[in-house]
């Protein structure tokens, strides 16, 4: 007797496979091989024949059970051969089945088939992204997005994103993403957050950092200087000798990083040169300028 190779008109490499593996190998099958798709073309009309035929048999565990059995005992250890279409031309089921697994009319195989295209699906996930402040960051915000529907029309969403949010962090919106197929549920909508830095502050990980402008006197003489961070004021200490560029940090005045804990306030000096000066002050670096030795331009 010559027998198919169900797995194989699957394309399914063994037996050891779930009812998921096999529904998934039908899906793709079917719809490679639809008439649908294959206009005119009776290879591919006998094919589909084929995989509908297959589907039926392994889909359900009984006469899966059944299949591998026969399967064996004729096929394995006999080495016969199979085939790979062997039905007339208005059997709905080759001879292999019809003997083996019963007949079924065309009715009912269109039934099967139209029953596995109404399985539920999930719609897809929509994915967009919207940038805040620093400071709405921190504090947290409530925000109003508008995105245009497949239609056209425009959908509004209230998202509330928590303060401390970290830059690149997605908020997950459940069930606001595209509408499902065959009652299966609607997809999310992901919004990334993009944190934008600010003339004051410059996000890093979770440090904060922001320019400190200090004298040339302030930089060599050392000084406590006011600096703000993104929530409180304080005073930072300037050391001696302090070169333009050097970072100053306090611990646990930064970013929060969403552990209980922050990140540090980091203060880059930046020193800066008066574009007027009296004649006093003058007269002052003119003297400075003679009895100093300093030269950055002889430093290695």
């Amino acid at each position: 007797m010559i027998f198919k190779d169900y797995y194989k008109i699957l394309g399914l490499k063994g037996k050891e496979v779930t009812t998921e593996e096999i529904k998934i190998a039908y899906r793709e099958q079917a719809k490679k091989y639809h008439p649908d798709v294959n206009v005119g073309d009776k290879n591919a009309e006998e094919r589909f024949k084929d995989i509908n035929e297959a589907y039926r048999v392994l889909s359900e565990s009984a006469s899966k059970r059944k299949y591998d059995k026969m399967w064996n005992n004729y096929v394995g250890k006999k080495r016969a051969k199979y085939e790979e279409s062997k039905r007339g031309k208005t059997s709905v089921f080759s001879d292999f089945f019809n003997i083996f697994f019963g007949t079924m009319d065309n009715k009912k195989m269109e039934d099967s088939t139209i029953k596995d295209e109404k399985v539920p699906k999930k719609g897809e996930n929509i994915y967009t992204e919207i940038t805040i402040s620093i400071n709405e960051a921190f504090y947290g915000v409530n925000k109003k997005i508008s995105l245009r529907t497949v239609n056209g029309t425009m959908r509004s969403f209230d998202v509330k994103i928590p303060e401390g949010i970290q830059n690149n962090e997605k908020i997950r919106l459940i069930g606001q993403g595209k509408k499902g197929e065959n009652g299966g549920k609607s997809g999310d909508l992901f919004i990334k957050i993009n944190i934008e830095d600010n003339s004051d502050f410059r996000l890093i990980g979770y440090d904060l950092y922001r320019d400190l402008l200090i004298t040339p006197w302030e930089a060599v003489l050392g000084t406590k200087a006011n600096i703000s961070s993104i929530d409180e004021e304080m005073k930072i200490i300037v050391p001696k000798g302090t070169q333009s560029g050097e970072l100053l940090r306090i611990e646990g005045k930064g970013y929060k990083d969403g552990k209980g804990s922050r990140g540090d306030l980091v203060a880059e000096v930046r020193i800066m040169v008066p574009n007027e000066i009296t004649e006093e002050e003058t007269e002052l670096f003119k003297e400075l300028a003679k009895i100093s030795h300093f030269n950055p331009r002889t430093i290695k």
